[in-house]
Formats: C-alpha cells, sequence, structure tokens
C-alpha cells in the first residue's frame, strides 16, 4: 500500500534545546497514528514540520511523495490540518467562511458550492447551516475546522489535539466524524492526551518522549510486549474450597479468588479450548472464561516511566 507520510531522523532543535530527536516513520493510506506522550515530548513539532511550518534541523520529511522543505507548496496542498484552538471568524456563516478557504486553495466556484454541501452533510452541521460561527458550539466548531482541512480532499490529515477541553458530547461528535473520515486513500495522524481516543480511533500508537519514538505498534501489540502475554479470567459456579485446577503447558498461573482463577497464555486461541476441557473433565463448573481488559493507561505509563523497550523507528 502507499506510503503518504515518511520520516527519517527528523529532528528539530532550538537553540540548545532538542525538541524531536530522529524520528522515523511510515505512515500508510488507510492508516490511522495516534502521537502520544507527555507535554514538551515533540508531538506538535514532528507535525508542524510534516505541515511545512517548521524546517528539520536534521533529516527529512516527505507528504504524498513532497519533500516538506523543498516542495512546501505541495506539501501545504495535500494536507488537511485541525489544531487545538481553529481560528475561526464568528461573524461568519458557515458557508461564508468554507467558501473563503475554498477560493484560497483555488477551487472552482461550482466544486467550492458541491464540497461544502457534501461536507455540512458529512459531518452532521445541516442545522448549522445558517447559524454564525458565533452561536455554534465548541463540538460544532471542531467539526466546522475538520469540515474546512477537508475541503480540498487531501490525502493527509494532521489533527492536534481535536477534542481538548471538550465535553463528552461534543468530543463524542468529532471522534465519529474522524472515524467516517478513515479512507484507503488518506492517511490521518492525531496528536492527544486522550488515552482512550488514541485506542479507539488509531491503528498503530507512537508514544514520543523527550524527542524520541520510544514505543511503536498497535494498541494490543503494544500490550503484549509491554504488559506480558494475555491474561485470561475463569469464573465456576462454585467456590473452589481450596482445589487448584491443573493446566496444560503454555498456560500459567497468576492468581486465585473465592470462585475464580486466573492464567497467562501467549496463545489463547490454541490454549483455551484446551483449559476448558481439562477444567471440565476434572469436574468443574465453569461459567464464563474471558480476557482481563487491560488499558492502553497502563502501557503509556508504563514506557513513559522507564520501561523504554521499543526502538526509535517503524514500519
Amino acid at each position: 500500500m502507499k506510503i503518504l507520510i515518511e520520516t527519517n531522523d527528523l529532528s528539530k532543535t532550538f537553540g540548545d534545546f532538542l525538541a524531536v530527536d530522529g524520528v522515523s516513520l511510515r505512515v500508510k493510506a488507510g492508516e490511522v497514528i495516534a502521537l502520544l506522550g507527555p507535554n514538551g515530548a515533540g508531538k506538535t513539532t514532528t507535525v508542524r514540520m510534516l505541515a511545512s511550518i517548521l524546517q528539520p534541523s536534521r533529516g527529512w520529511a516527505t507528504v504524498a511523495g513532497f519533500d516538506v522543505t523543498r516542495e512546501q507548496s505541495q506539501v501545504r496542498n495535500s494536507i488537511g490540518m485541525l489544531t487545538e484552538h481553529p481560528g475561526l471568524y464568528t461573524r461568519m456563516k458557515a458557508v461564508e467562511y468554507l467558501s473563503f478557504f475554498g477560493q484560497i486553495y483555488q477551487l472552482p466556484d461550482d466544486a467550492i458550492r458541491q464540497r461544502i454541501e457534501e461536507l455540512l452533510s458529512y459531518l452532521g452541521l445541516d442545522d448549522g447551516y445558517d447559524k454564525r460561527l458565533g452561536e455554534y458550539s465548541k463540538g460544532m466548531r471542531q467539526k466546522l475546522a475538520l469540515a474546512r482541512a477537508m475541503l480540498h480532499d487531501p490525502p493527509v490529515l494532521l489533527l492536534d489535539e481535536p477534542t481538548s477541553a471538550m465535553d463528552p458530547a461534543s468530543a463524542k461528535l468529532v471522534r465519529e466524524s474522524i472515524t467516517r473520515l478513515r479512507s484507503t486513500k488518506r492517511s490521518i495522524i492525531i496528536c492527544t492526551h486522550n488515552l482512550s481516543e488514541a485506542e479507539a480511533l488509531a491503528d498503530r500508537i507512537a508514544i514520543i518522549q523527550e524527542g524520541k519514538i520510544v514505543a511503536l505498534g498497535s494498541p494490543e501489540a503494544l500490550k503484549r510486549e509491554v504488559l506480558g502475554p494475555p491474561i485470561m479470567h475463569v469464573q465456576f459456579a462454585q467456590p473452589l474450597d481450596g482445589s487448584k485446577p491443573q493446566f496444560p503447558e503454555g498456560a500459567q498461573f497468576v492468581e486465585a479468588g473465592e470462585d475464580w482463577i486466573r492464567y497467562q497464555t501467549d496463545s489463547p486461541e490454541v490454549i483455551n479450548p484446551v483449559v476448558l476441557g481439562m477444567l471440565t473433565a476434572s469436574g468443574f463448573s465453569v461459567v464464563t472464561l474471558s480476557g482481563v481488559s487491560r488499558s492502553l493507561e497502563e502501557v503509556y505509563l508504563q514506557v513513559v516511566n522507564g520501561e523504554n523497550f521499543g526502538k526509535n523507528g517503524g514500519t
């Protein structure tokens, strides 16, 4: 699949401060990547280099095949960018606002009208068509800013804290809009502090600390790598009364309670049926066998607190 974003040793210094340190990353068409990290980790600086707003101090990056240093105009025409605090002209109506930006992108008038109608309907803003932007809720404003970013149908979206400081209902609206914008021809990078949002939206997670990517992979892959193999929970119909079930090779006992037990395995799809068979044959009445939920928050906290298991870069 086509690579729409690629960086190699991408770095940025401000005086003596190294804000981004050797980031290497490849993002395919159809992929959503979330950048996570503490404040000052280098997430926004990385995105601004990808948008040709800042020039790299070292390394290189391409967006939609264009070099961010040598082909800035082509890069900016290939991206849609949503910032935490989008500038909106609050006296304008949605159509006026989007028409203004359509003219900046030098789109034909008929194409502007068509895109505005499509995007306002697509993002659920039909009821705000004739309202001035000052009357919009924060969620509606973010969705309109997303419409502005999508107006020229760019292959790359760069979304920096798209739901920051929003109420839950507004944040949900924006997340749903981002989900609907997934496309096999488009790549999306999201910078966020919202871990549940990152897990829900992203195919891969890149954790950045002190300017470096210290962990990179799918949410499930990172959980396995950082937290270990999946943990399974077996709930019994009756108390164990001191009985300790036997487990097959490949299943390691973790802990037990009055009427439950937990084990860990690298291959639950293989081991779980064997465990169930052994328990049933031994006379244990099993109510449920399920995986223990593990959060991206656990992964994030372990990584940023010193468990630097990853290497800078990715595929």
